[in-house]
Protein backbone atom coordinates (compact mmCIF):
# COMPACT_ATOMS: atom_id res chain seq x y z
CA UNK A 1 0.00 0.00 0.00
CA UNK A 2 1.76 3.30 -1.29
CA UNK A 3 1.93 6.08 1.11
CA UNK A 4 0.03 6.28 4.65
CA UNK A 5 -2.77 3.22 4.38
CA UNK A 6 -6.43 4.90 4.98
CA UNK A 7 -8.15 2.22 7.29
CA UNK A 8 -11.66 1.77 8.69
CA UNK A 9 -12.72 -0.48 11.19
CA UNK A 10 -16.07 -2.29 11.48
CA UNK A 11 -16.86 -3.42 15.12
CA UNK A 12 -19.60 -5.75 15.32
CA UNK A 13 -21.78 -5.50 18.32
CA UNK A 14 -24.82 -7.01 20.40
CA UNK A 15 -25.84 -6.09 23.91
CA UNK A 16 -22.02 -4.55 24.08
CA UNK A 17 -22.05 -2.13 26.18
CA UNK A 18 -19.86 -3.59 29.18
CA UNK A 19 -17.13 -3.45 26.80
CA UNK A 20 -17.43 -1.66 23.81
CA UNK A 21 -16.05 1.53 24.78
CA UNK A 22 -12.55 -0.22 25.83
CA UNK A 23 -12.63 -1.32 22.05
CA UNK A 24 -13.29 2.48 20.91
CA UNK A 25 -11.02 3.34 23.23
CA UNK A 26 -7.78 1.52 21.99
CA UNK A 27 -8.48 3.00 18.07
CA UNK A 28 -6.51 5.67 18.59
CA UNK A 29 -3.68 4.25 19.56
CA UNK A 30 -4.34 1.23 17.87
CA UNK A 31 -4.04 3.33 14.80
CA UNK A 32 -0.89 4.85 14.95
CA UNK A 33 1.07 4.88 11.82
CA UNK A 34 -1.70 4.12 10.15
CA UNK A 35 -4.78 7.05 8.55
CA UNK A 36 -7.90 5.86 10.44
CA UNK A 37 -10.24 6.93 8.30
CA UNK A 38 -13.98 6.20 9.64
CA UNK A 39 -15.30 4.07 12.79
CA UNK A 40 -18.31 2.05 11.58
CA UNK A 41 -20.67 0.48 15.07
CA UNK A 42 -22.74 -2.49 13.20
CA UNK A 43 -25.62 -3.13 16.00
CA UNK A 44 -27.91 -6.02 15.68
CA UNK A 45 -30.46 -4.86 17.54
CA UNK A 46 -28.48 -4.22 20.98
CA UNK A 47 -31.12 -3.41 23.85
CA UNK A 48 -28.49 -1.63 26.09
CA UNK A 49 -26.23 1.29 25.31
CA UNK A 50 -24.58 -0.15 22.71
CA UNK A 51 -25.43 2.82 19.87
CA UNK A 52 -25.15 5.27 22.58
CA UNK A 53 -22.00 4.46 23.78
CA UNK A 54 -20.28 4.00 19.79
CA UNK A 55 -22.29 7.55 19.19
CA UNK A 56 -20.83 9.20 22.04
CA UNK A 57 -17.00 8.19 20.87
CA UNK A 58 -18.40 9.37 17.24
CA UNK A 59 -18.19 6.31 15.45
CA UNK A 60 -21.04 6.07 12.79
CA UNK A 61 -23.74 3.51 13.78
CA UNK A 62 -25.26 1.27 11.21
CA UNK A 63 -28.59 -0.40 13.17
CA UNK A 64 -29.33 -4.02 11.35
CA UNK A 65 -32.57 -3.98 12.69
CA UNK A 66 -32.28 -7.23 13.90
CA UNK A 67 -30.04 -10.07 15.86
CA UNK A 68 -28.79 -10.68 11.81
CA UNK A 69 -25.32 -12.47 13.17
CA UNK A 70 -21.30 -11.53 12.98
CA UNK A 71 -21.24 -11.70 8.92
CA UNK A 72 -24.52 -9.66 8.18
CA UNK A 73 -23.85 -6.98 10.44
CA UNK A 74 -20.25 -6.58 9.04
CA UNK A 75 -21.65 -6.37 5.73
CA UNK A 76 -24.15 -4.00 6.55
CA UNK A 77 -20.96 -1.82 8.17
CA UNK A 78 -19.16 -2.40 5.16
CA UNK A 79 -21.91 -0.94 3.27
CA UNK A 80 -21.81 2.33 4.43
CA UNK A 81 -17.81 3.08 3.68
CA UNK A 82 -17.10 4.64 0.90
CA UNK A 83 -14.57 1.99 -0.07
CA UNK A 84 -12.73 4.13 -2.87
CA UNK A 85 -11.32 6.33 -0.25
CA UNK A 86 -9.77 3.33 1.80
CA UNK A 87 -6.89 0.51 1.47
CA UNK A 88 -8.39 -1.92 4.09
CA UNK A 89 -10.99 -2.94 6.45
CA UNK A 90 -10.74 -4.34 9.65
CA UNK A 91 -13.39 -6.74 11.27
CA UNK A 92 -13.78 -6.50 15.07
CA UNK A 93 -15.39 -7.63 18.01
CA UNK A 94 -15.96 -5.18 20.58
CA UNK A 95 -14.01 -7.28 23.38
CA UNK A 96 -10.80 -6.62 21.31
CA UNK A 97 -8.46 -4.05 22.20
CA UNK A 98 -5.86 -2.63 20.13
CA UNK A 99 -2.18 -2.37 21.67
CA UNK A 100 -0.23 0.67 20.33
CA UNK A 101 0.90 0.61 16.48
CA UNK A 102 -1.45 -2.60 15.92
CA UNK A 103 -2.82 -1.52 12.24
CA UNK A 104 0.48 -0.26 10.73
CA UNK A 105 2.03 -3.91 10.41
CA UNK A 106 -1.40 -5.27 9.11
CA UNK A 107 -1.75 -2.78 6.57
CA UNK A 108 2.21 -3.24 5.26
CA UNK A 109 1.71 -6.88 5.08
CA UNK A 110 -0.80 -6.50 2.76
CA UNK A 111 1.19 -4.40 0.61
CA UNK A 112 2.45 -7.83 -0.45
CA UNK A 113 1.34 -9.05 -3.77
CA UNK A 114 -1.61 -11.64 -3.25
CA UNK A 115 -1.70 -11.03 0.05
CA UNK A 116 -5.83 -10.37 1.11
CA UNK A 117 -5.91 -10.64 4.74
CA UNK A 118 -3.80 -10.13 7.87
CA UNK A 119 -4.18 -11.66 10.95
CA UNK A 120 -2.38 -10.13 14.17
CA UNK A 121 -1.57 -11.83 17.52
CA UNK A 122 -4.62 -13.09 19.86
CA UNK A 123 -3.71 -12.35 23.63
CA UNK A 124 -6.22 -13.47 26.27
CA UNK A 125 -6.85 -11.38 29.25
CA UNK A 126 -3.74 -13.34 30.96
CA UNK A 127 -1.40 -12.64 28.62
CA UNK A 128 -1.02 -15.87 26.87
CA UNK A 129 -1.34 -15.86 22.98
CA UNK A 130 -4.12 -17.46 21.62
CA UNK A 131 -4.48 -20.13 18.96
CA UNK A 132 -5.96 -18.49 16.71
CA UNK A 133 -4.22 -20.12 13.56
CA UNK A 134 -5.87 -22.71 11.39
CA UNK A 135 -5.44 -25.24 9.04
CA UNK A 136 -7.87 -26.24 6.21
CA UNK A 137 -10.63 -28.59 7.54
CA UNK A 138 -10.12 -32.00 6.48
CA UNK A 139 -11.32 -35.84 7.54
CA UNK A 140 -8.01 -36.64 8.64
CA UNK A 141 -7.92 -33.77 11.05
CA UNK A 142 -11.45 -34.63 12.33
CA UNK A 143 -10.59 -37.95 13.19
CA UNK A 144 -6.92 -36.72 14.79
CA UNK A 145 -8.90 -34.07 17.08
CA UNK A 146 -11.50 -36.49 18.00
CA UNK A 147 -9.21 -39.48 19.01
CA UNK A 148 -6.49 -37.89 20.37
CA UNK A 149 -7.85 -34.25 21.27
CA UNK A 150 -7.56 -30.80 19.59
CA UNK A 151 -4.07 -29.72 21.33
CA UNK A 152 -2.44 -32.51 20.38
CA UNK A 153 -2.94 -33.12 17.17
CA UNK A 154 -3.17 -29.37 16.45
CA UNK A 155 1.12 -29.36 16.87
CA UNK A 156 1.42 -31.69 13.58
CA UNK A 157 0.36 -30.31 10.23
CA UNK A 158 -1.52 -33.39 8.87
CA UNK A 159 -3.58 -33.88 12.00
CA UNK A 160 -4.97 -30.71 13.88
CA UNK A 161 -7.14 -27.92 12.35
CA UNK A 162 -6.19 -25.89 15.70
CA UNK A 163 -2.24 -24.82 15.07
CA UNK A 164 -1.37 -25.24 18.73
CA UNK A 165 2.52 -25.05 18.41
CA UNK A 166 3.78 -22.20 20.36
CA UNK A 167 6.35 -21.69 18.05
CA UNK A 168 4.65 -20.46 15.40
CA UNK A 169 3.05 -17.66 16.58
CA UNK A 170 5.69 -16.60 17.46
CA UNK A 171 7.20 -15.53 13.51
CA UNK A 172 5.10 -14.17 11.29
CA UNK A 173 4.13 -16.38 8.01
CA UNK A 174 0.95 -17.88 5.95
CA UNK A 175 -1.96 -19.64 7.73
CA UNK A 176 -5.15 -20.70 5.42
CA UNK A 177 -7.84 -19.38 8.08
CA UNK A 178 -7.67 -17.70 11.14
CA UNK A 179 -10.21 -16.75 14.16
CA UNK A 180 -12.33 -13.96 12.61
CA UNK A 181 -12.62 -11.38 16.15
CA UNK A 182 -9.62 -9.40 14.33
CA UNK A 183 -8.69 -9.77 10.55
CA UNK A 184 -7.62 -6.56 8.39
CA UNK A 185 -8.76 -7.05 4.78
CA UNK A 186 -7.42 -5.07 1.83
CA UNK A 187 -10.37 -3.74 0.04
CA UNK A 188 -8.72 -5.28 -3.36
CA UNK A 189 -9.81 -8.22 -1.99
CA UNK A 190 -13.41 -7.69 -0.65
CA UNK A 191 -14.41 -5.89 -3.87
CA UNK A 192 -13.09 -9.47 -5.60
CA UNK A 193 -14.09 -12.00 -3.02
CA UNK A 194 -17.47 -10.50 -2.19
CA UNK A 195 -19.58 -9.93 1.03
CA UNK A 196 -19.41 -12.60 3.98
CA UNK A 197 -21.75 -15.35 4.02
CA UNK A 198 -24.23 -14.49 6.51
CA UNK A 199 -26.03 -17.72 6.48
CA UNK A 200 -23.70 -19.15 9.21
CA UNK A 201 -25.51 -16.71 11.83
CA UNK A 202 -22.29 -17.01 14.08
CA UNK A 203 -19.13 -19.20 13.73
CA UNK A 204 -17.39 -20.55 9.95
CA UNK A 205 -18.27 -17.39 8.40
CA UNK A 206 -14.51 -16.10 8.71
CA UNK A 207 -13.41 -19.89 7.68
CA UNK A 208 -15.69 -19.59 4.50
CA UNK A 209 -14.59 -15.94 3.49
CA UNK A 210 -10.36 -16.92 4.14
CA UNK A 211 -11.37 -20.38 2.24
CA UNK A 212 -13.29 -18.42 -0.25
CA UNK A 213 -10.75 -15.85 -0.83
CA UNK A 214 -8.33 -18.63 -1.26
CA UNK A 215 -10.03 -20.21 -3.99
CA UNK A 216 -9.24 -16.63 -6.00
CA UNK A 217 -5.96 -16.19 -5.12
CA UNK A 218 -5.88 -14.38 -2.23
CA UNK A 219 -3.77 -15.40 1.06
CA UNK A 220 -3.81 -14.77 4.66
CA UNK A 221 -0.67 -13.80 6.71
CA UNK A 222 0.14 -13.67 10.30
CA UNK A 223 1.73 -11.03 11.84
CA UNK A 224 2.85 -11.05 15.46
CA UNK A 225 3.97 -7.96 15.43
CA UNK A 226 0.65 -6.79 15.69
CA UNK A 227 -1.32 -7.39 19.43
CA UNK A 228 -5.05 -7.54 19.82
CA UNK A 229 -6.13 -8.59 23.58
CA UNK A 230 -9.55 -10.36 23.12
CA UNK A 231 -11.35 -11.58 26.01
CA UNK A 232 -13.69 -14.18 24.09
CA UNK A 233 -14.07 -17.50 24.94
CA UNK A 234 -18.27 -17.31 25.11
CA UNK A 235 -18.52 -20.38 23.04
CA UNK A 236 -16.59 -22.74 25.10
CA UNK A 237 -19.22 -22.45 28.13
CA UNK A 238 -22.61 -21.22 26.36
CA UNK A 239 -24.12 -24.26 25.09
CA UNK A 240 -26.24 -22.94 22.54
CA UNK A 241 -22.79 -21.04 20.97
CA UNK A 242 -20.73 -24.72 21.36
CA UNK A 243 -23.33 -26.33 19.63
CA UNK A 244 -23.85 -23.15 16.81
CA UNK A 245 -19.93 -23.60 16.45
CA UNK A 246 -19.99 -27.20 16.06
CA UNK A 247 -22.90 -27.70 13.31
CA UNK A 248 -21.80 -24.98 11.42
CA UNK A 249 -18.38 -26.62 10.90
CA UNK A 250 -20.13 -29.30 9.05
CA UNK A 251 -22.04 -27.30 7.42
CA UNK A 252 -18.93 -25.53 5.68
CA UNK A 253 -17.11 -29.02 4.95
CA UNK A 254 -20.37 -30.66 3.23
CA UNK A 255 -20.50 -27.44 0.37
CA UNK A 256 -16.73 -27.56 -0.30
CA UNK A 257 -16.36 -31.69 -0.32
CA UNK A 258 -18.27 -34.64 -1.37
CA UNK A 259 -20.42 -36.67 0.13
CA UNK A 260 -18.41 -39.79 1.11
CA UNK A 261 -16.04 -36.91 2.73
CA UNK A 262 -18.41 -35.24 4.14
CA UNK A 263 -20.21 -38.37 5.89
CA UNK A 264 -16.59 -39.42 7.17
CA UNK A 265 -16.12 -35.45 8.53
CA UNK A 266 -19.45 -35.59 10.16
CA UNK A 267 -18.81 -39.41 12.24
CA UNK A 268 -15.75 -37.87 13.54
CA UNK A 269 -17.22 -34.41 15.00
CA UNK A 270 -19.79 -36.77 16.20
CA UNK A 271 -17.76 -39.30 17.77
CA UNK A 272 -15.59 -35.54 19.22
CA UNK A 273 -18.22 -34.10 20.73
CA UNK A 274 -19.89 -37.29 22.21
CA UNK A 275 -16.31 -37.99 24.30
CA UNK A 276 -16.46 -34.34 25.78
CA UNK A 277 -20.38 -35.16 26.57
CA UNK A 278 -19.19 -38.43 28.07
CA UNK A 279 -16.49 -36.95 30.58
CA UNK A 280 -19.60 -34.22 31.84
CA UNK A 281 -19.38 -31.05 29.36
CA UNK A 282 -22.55 -29.23 29.03
CA UNK A 283 -21.56 -27.44 25.44
CA UNK A 284 -20.79 -31.02 23.79
CA UNK A 285 -23.98 -32.42 25.08
CA UNK A 286 -26.00 -29.82 23.55
CA UNK A 287 -23.50 -30.18 20.54
CA UNK A 288 -23.90 -33.72 19.88
CA UNK A 289 -28.02 -33.17 20.34
CA UNK A 290 -27.91 -30.88 17.04
CA UNK A 291 -26.00 -32.81 15.24
CA UNK A 292 -27.79 -35.93 15.57
CA UNK A 293 -31.57 -33.98 15.54
CA UNK A 294 -31.63 -31.42 13.26
CA UNK A 295 -34.89 -30.35 14.58
CA UNK A 296 -33.06 -28.72 17.82
CA UNK A 297 -31.10 -26.35 15.28
CA UNK A 298 -31.77 -22.98 15.41
CA UNK A 299 -32.54 -20.83 11.88
CA UNK A 300 -31.79 -17.09 13.28
CA UNK A 301 -30.32 -15.87 16.58
CA UNK A 302 -32.50 -14.88 19.34
CA UNK A 303 -32.98 -11.48 20.26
Amino acid sequence: MPGIPRIAVVIVTYNSAKILGGCLDSLPAGARGVDLREIVVADNASRDESTAIAERAGATVVRVGRNAGYAAAFNAGVAALDLWRLDAVMILNPDCRLRPGCLAPLAAALGEPGLGIAAPRLLSVDGHTHPSLRRTPSVRRAWAEALIGGRLAGRVAALGEVITDPAVYERPGPADWATGAALLMSVRALADVGPWDESFLLYSEETEYALRAADRGWRLWYEPSAVVEHIGGEAKVNPMLAALLTVNKVRLFRRRRGPVSSAAYYLAVVLGESIRALRGRRPAREAVAWLLRPSRRISALPD
